[in-house]
């Protein structure tokens, strides 16, 4: 089968959609489909082109990939409107790539958001050869833009820019998202259960498996082995709460063994080292290599998950798949209610968003109890294992893609009356 993949984010590394592009890309390379991509050079978290890469039009292979690069502008500082820009730029540069991908004649073209705005062009590339045509929602962009304050929330523009998400949704022949409350979202918005596909962000079968020998982290970070290791991985991007950090780190630091660990790349960085400088229970890391990434995550003994509360069930973060699968509790900060909140409250703790208080009071209470650590860690791994390994969602997607392609509703695998979040 010939599956074209459609979206800005295409670069294998350990962090954002830009890694669950490529892994999707190359597994299904490994089952025997042919695999294009189109995309925009590697520019995230660190809003500016990578090293190594140019701003044009290109086209390389990666692990049986045929990659087809597009340019884009990209803002040293985004911002609400620089955002649009931005996105749109990608999108209208993709098109003419996307037209040369008629002759080739997909049998599926499946666009990746996050970037709804490349939502017309995959469409259209897909009615125009004869496709069947997908969308996978990472997040809900419009609504989170909304919510978060970045576009101003005008009744009008509002209603026009929702109005037009949802005319664009019930256009796709499939949507996908990664959380059972967002494919509740999906159905509000007007597309009808059959064509919806439950596709969560996964965690490497190796990182959800018991990692053995001494962790060569605490060795290199100068952390004792018998430090308990609180750890946020993953991208310091500015929807994240993430400064909560330094302040639940000063309320911490009296305790005679818990470490703070943060690992990752972005606009939030500067902010992060400025507000933690001299904090002696503190480490930072830069984004590590894919190949560590299980390593990392298995030597925390407790996992750190803030969240911007305006987010809520809008974004499901990616980088909690790897957390449950490390078999480690997590702290988050979300408010009751949301799936979010029910998947933590059964392997960790929750606490109200933006209470460093409560916080660090979850993480001394972690800290202090290994059997508790190792009775909510188990649960973690457990509901990994059960729902969200790559072979497990990896499989599902190769039998939703043959049903989609043969316009059948086989494989579409969602609960007979309602879209409640499994345990």
């Amino acid at each position: 089968m010939r599956i074209l993949i459609h979206g800005i984010n295409f670069h294998p590394e350990p962090t954002g959609i830009g890694k669950y592009s490529g892994e999707m890309a190359a597994e299904l390379v490994a089952m025997g489909h042919e695999v294009r991509v189109v995309a925009a050079p590697p520019y995230y978290p660190d809003w500016r082109i990578g090293d190594g890469w140019r701003n044009g039009y290109s086209r390389h292979e990666w692990k049986g990939v045929d990659v087809w690069r597009v340019p884009l502008w990209v803002p040293a500082q985004p911002s609400g409107l620089k955002r649009i820009i931005h996105l749109t730029s990608f999108s209208v540069a993709a098109l003419p790539v996307l037209a040369r991908q008629l002759l080739w004649r997909p049998d599926v073209v499946m666009v990746v958001a996050p970037a709804l705005t490349s939502a017309p062009g995959g469409w259209l590339t897909a009615r125009l050869s004869g496709a069947r045509c997908w969308l996978h929602v990472q997040d809900f962009e419009v609504d989170a833009a909304f919510e978060l304050g970045l576009i101003s929330a005008n009744g009008i523009v509002r209603k026009l820019v929702t109005g037009i998400e949802q005319w664009l949704l019930r256009r796709f022949d499939r949507v996908s998202t990664i959380s059972w409350r967002m494919l509740d979202r999906t159905r509000s918005k007007g597309v009808e259960r059959e064509r919806l596909v439950f596709l969560p962000n996964w965690v490497n079968d190796q990182a959800a498996r018991p990692f053995t020998g001494p962790s060569r982290y605490r060795q290199e970070l100068g952390i004792a082995e018998d430090a308990i290791v609180a750890l946020f991985s993953g991208t310091l991007g500015g929807k994240q709460g993430l400064e909560l950090l330094p302040k639940v780190a000063q309320r911490i630091r009296s305790h005679p063994k818990l470490v703070m660990v943060i690992c990752g790349d972005g606009v939030m960085k500067p902010h992060l080292e400025q507000a933690c400088a001299g904090m002696d229970n503190v480490r930072m890391l830069p984004l590590q290599p894919a190949e560590r990434l299980a390593e990392l995550l298995h030597t925390a003994d407790i996992h750190m998950l803030p969240q911007n509360p305006g987010a809520a069930d809008l974004v499901m973060p990616s980088k909690l798949s790897g957390m449950l699968g490390s078999g480690r509790p997590v702290v988050t900060t979300t408010e009751p209610g949301t799936e979010l909140a029910h998947v933590v409250s059964e392997c960790g703790r929750v606490v109200p968003p933006g209470d460093d208080r409560a916080f660090a009071d979850a993480l001394i209470e972690l800290a202090d109890s290994p059997a508790l650590r190792q009775q909510l860690g188990h649960r973690a791994n457990q509901y990994a294992q059960k729902h969200l390994i790559r072979s497990v969602v990896l499989g599902r997607l190769d039998r939703c893609l043959q049903a989609c392609a043969t316009h059948t509703t086989a494989g579409v695998e969602l609960p007979r009356e309602s879209t409640q979040t499994p345990k």
